[in-house]
C-alpha cells in the first residue's frame, strides 16, 4: 500500500481545521484584492499564484503529475466548479456584499452539497432529518439575506451570485469523489492539476476584461499572495486530502469553521457591521449544516 494510502481515517482532522481557518480568511482578502483588481483579475491573479505555488512544490518534491487527456478534462471541470466559476463569483459579489455576508452564505456548501447528491449523484439516501436541513437552510438564508423583507439593502444580484457559487461547491464536491480521488495521483498532483487548468480557463477572460483597475498598495499585494499561495494553492492539497479519507459530505463540512473566521476578521479588520439577521440567519445555516452533515438527529425514521 502507498503511503499515500496508508493515513488512518481520523489523519483528516487537522487539514480539515487549516483550510477551514485559510478558507475563512479568503473573504477579507478577497476585499484587500478588490482594492487594486478587477473580479475576473482577482480569480485569474489568484489561480495564477496558486497555480505557480503549487508548480514549483510538485517539482521540488518530484511529484508525478496527471498524464491522460481525460483525467486533464476532469480536472478542468472541477477547476471551473471549485475555482474560475466561484471565484469570479466571489470577487464580483463582495463589490456590493460584505465579506462576513460572504462568508456566512458560504457556509450554506453543505446544503448544496446534499442537495446535488441527492438529485445528481446517488451514493448516498438522503433521510428526513437531511431534509429538515434542506428546509432549515433555505429558511436561514432567507432570514440572513433579508429575502423575506426586502433584502434590508442587500444586493440581489450578489446574493445570488454568491448562492450559485456555493451550488457549484456542492457540485464539486461528489464530482471530486466520483472523477479525480480515485485516480492514482497524489493529493498534491491533483490540486496542481486543478488549480492550473483554472488560471488557463480564466486567462482569456481576464485578458478581455481587464485584471487591474488601480496601483498596487500593501494591502492588495499581500492579500493576493496569501489568497493566491495559500488560499488557492496549498490549501487544495489539504482539500482533495479531505476528500480521499473523509468523503465529500465530511470534506464539505469545513464550512462550519469558515463562517465563524470570516466574521471575526470582518468585523475586527474591515469595520463591518454584525447584524441580528446575520446571527440568526446565520446560526440557522450551520443548523442546517449539522442536520444534512448527520451530526445532529431529529428523528430516526428514515426516507
Amino acid at each position: 500500500m502507498s503511503k499515500r494510502l496508508a493515513f488512518s481515517k481520523d489523519s483528516w482532522l487537522p487539514g480539515f481545521i487549516a483550510l477551514g481557518i485559510v478558507w475563512g480568511s479568503s473573504f477579507l482578502l478577497i476585499k484587500w484584492g478588490l482594492l487594486t483588481l478587477t473580479p475576473v483579475g482577482l480569480a485569474f491573479v489568484r489561480c495564477s499564484i496558486g497555480a505557480s505555488a503549487l508548480l514549483i512544490f510538485a517539482l521540488v518534491t518530484k511529484t508525478k503529475l496527471p498524464n491522460k487527456p481525460m483525467h486533464w478534462f476532469h480536472l478542468a471541470v472541477a477547476a471551473l466548479l471549485l475555482n474560475a466559476g466561484p471565484g469570479y463569483l466571489f470577487a464580483t459579489s463582495e463589490t456590493h456584499v460584505s465579506s462576513v455576508m460572504a462568508g456566512l452564505l458560504n457556509a450554506t456548501t453543505p446544503l448544496m452539497t446534499i442537495v446535488v447528491i441527492s438529485f445528481g449523484f446517488r451514493e448516498q439516501k438522503i433521510n428526513a432529518d437531511q431534509m429538515i436541513g434542506v428546509i432549515v437552510g433555505f429558511l436561514g438564508i432567507a432570514i440572513l439575506t433579508g429575502a423575506l423583507t426586502g433584502l434590508h439593502g442587500n444586493d440581489g444580484k450578489a446574493i445570488a451570485g454568491l448562492l450559485l457559487a456555493t451550488f457549484l461547491y456542492g457540485v464539486s464536491a461528489p464530482y471530486s469523489k466520483r472523477f479525480l480521488t480515485q485516480l492514482d495521483y497524489s493529493s498534491t498532483a491533483l490540486a496542481t492539476g486543478q488549480v492550473l487548468s483554472a488560471a488557463v480557463l480564466l486567462a482569456p477572460f481576464a485578458i478581455l476584461g481587464g485584471v487591474t483597475h488601480s496601483a498596487w498598495n500593501t494591502k492588495s499585494l499581500w492579500g493576493m499572495l496569501l489568497l493566491g499561495a495559500v488560499g488557492t494553492g496549498f490549501a487544495y492539497i489539504w482539500h482533495f486530502r479531505n476528500v480521499r479519507l473523509a468523503g465529500s459530505a465530511i470534506a464539505s463540512s469545513v464550512t462550519y469553521i469558515t463562517p465563524v473566521v470570516a466574521t471575526i476578521l470582518g468585523i475586527w479588520l474591515l469595520g463591518e457591521p454584525f447584524k441580528i439577521s446575520h446571527l440568526v440567519g446565520g446560526g440557522l445555516v450551520l443548523l442546517s449544516a449539522a442536520l444534512v452533515q448527520k451530526k445532529i438527529t431529529l428523528t430516526k425514521k428514515f426516507w
